[in-house]
């Protein structure tokens, strides 16, 4: 007898939604069971598009009932996300979550504490760490590449204007949050991820040159980790240029830039920066984005009933720390404990 496939509920369908589903048809133990969105001629598109044979409704609540429904995959605007993946961990389903996934602490709070009650799987959608430059990153830090970590560094630079599908909910604080929720919180994250320990305080300053944004289009923070490393993010929205992901790891016996490597360990005779030949975290495009690796890690914790590195829990803790740079930034750069 055929092992039973996980159903999947998709609700949002957006861009990003696309690529969610693209890669979710992809994983034999898995299938599209439903469509769900806040309008209705959004999710039958959605459906119509990849030819699924699943239920198509604009009722979320509907979706939580149906009992072929294993996992939610919560893909809409920024300002539901922490409400829609409450109200599926009380149901007792399992969550693939678009970040961010929250507005405001208190939901973050909510939402990790639902989560941990309900003993349902989580990902959140911080999609970056199945790059694999990222991949190659950690498999160096593990081996002491570059000795041990004093300073870290990563950037988000990505002109995010008008042209955005999602613009009419981005650029607003209600709907869209920040600059660190929208976007800079990938590199948040990637901070976290490479540091492997938790940020203890940050300060942060950030400006709107352009103007299209309600809340400060560029950020740029300093942090503080509890280990003693300390670090740098920023996000620039206005950014005029082609979308960059920057990453710089300094240690105590060399240095890894985006995918050069300068190890005196590794590479006794160095002359010049050794370059890694991977595929690089250098577009914004969903399309470009490693879905296909997370959401078949989302299947393997649930089949084999393991917490993800990536999950609600860990989420957590980057958005506690893009919460902690919206609140510098408004307080005018004081330092703001964790």
């Amino acid at each position: 007898m055929a092992e039973r496939k996980l159903g999947v509920a998709i609700h949002g369908a957006g861009s990003v939604a696309r690529a969610h589903v693209a890669s979710w048809l992809k994983i034999p133990r898995a299938k599209i069971v439903s469509v769900s969105s806040r309008r209705l001629e959004s999710a039958q598109r959605l459906a119509a598009e990849f030819q699924l044979d699943s239920a198509v409704t604009d009722d979320y609540a509907a979706v939580l009932r149906d009992k072929r429904v294993d996992v939610v995959n919560i893909s809409g605007p920024n300002h539901v996300h922490a409400e829609q993946a409450i109200a599926a961990a009380k149901a007792g389903k399992h969550l693939m979550i678009e970040k961010p996934i929250c507005i405001t602490a208190e939901e973050n709070r909510a939402l990790r504490d639902a989560v941990a009650a309900a003993r349902v799987k989580s990902v959140v959608s911080f999609v970056l760490r199945w790059n694999p430059l990222f991949d190659n990153i950690k498999s160096l830090l593990a081996a002491g590449a570059v000795g041990e970590l004093f300073y870290l560094e990563v950037d988000y630079w990505h002109g995010i204007s008008t042209w955005y599908s999602g613009w009419q909910w981005a650029h607003t604080r209600q709907t869209g949050g920040s600059t660190m929720l929208l976007a800079g919180c990938h590199a948040a994250d990637a901070l976290r991820y490479f540091a492997g320990c938790e940020v203890a305080e940050v300060a942060a300053f950030g400006n709107n040159i352009k103007r299209d944004y309600e809340y400060e289009a560029n950020v740029v923070a300093i942090l503080k980790f509890e280990n003693g490393l300390i670090g740098k993010t920023s996000s620039l929205l206005d950014a005029d240029m082609p979308y960059s992901f920057n990453i710089d790891l300094l240690g105590s016996e060399g240095a890894l830039r985006d995918n050069r490597i300068w190890s005196t360990r590794l590479f006794p005779g160095q002359s010049g920066w050794t370059t890694m030949k991977t595929i690089l975290p250098d577009s914004g495009d969903v399309d470009h984005h490693p879905f296909d690796a997370q959401m078949s890690h989302l299947v393997d914790c649930i089949c084999g009933d393991r917490e993800s590195h990536c999950n609600v829990a860990s989420g957590f803790h980057t958005h506690e720390v893009c919460l902690a740079i919206d609140r510098s930034i408004a307080a005018g750069g004081k330092p703001v404990s964790l």
